[in-house]
């Protein structure tokens, strides 16, 4: 395990304690779970892909298929009241 240095403002420091004593945590911890997924994380891209998996697994289970999809006539269709 390796030991960091980072150099931060008095008052960033403070209000960074404040919070994480907030959460009963400490900077350190916080800082540590950031690293982890800051550089375990998943590329922009990646998280994009996965995202778009998700979102038409949904729509597949809920049954939909662009065949059902309406005519431009029925779309556009109006009911008259005259």
């Amino acid at each position: 395990m390796k030991n960091i240095t980072v150099t931060v403002d008095d008052e960033i420091y403070h209000r960074a304690r404040v919070k994480a004593a907030e959460r009963k945590t400490s900077v350190s911890a916080v800082v540590k779970n950031f690293l982890k997924e800051f550089a375990g994380g998943l590329s922009d891209a990646e998280r994009l892909k996965l995202e778009e998996r998700s979102i038409r697994d949904v729509i597949r289970s809920r049954g939909f298929r662009a065949a059902d999809r309406l005519s431009r006539d029925e779309v556009h269709r109006r009911d008259r009241h005259e």
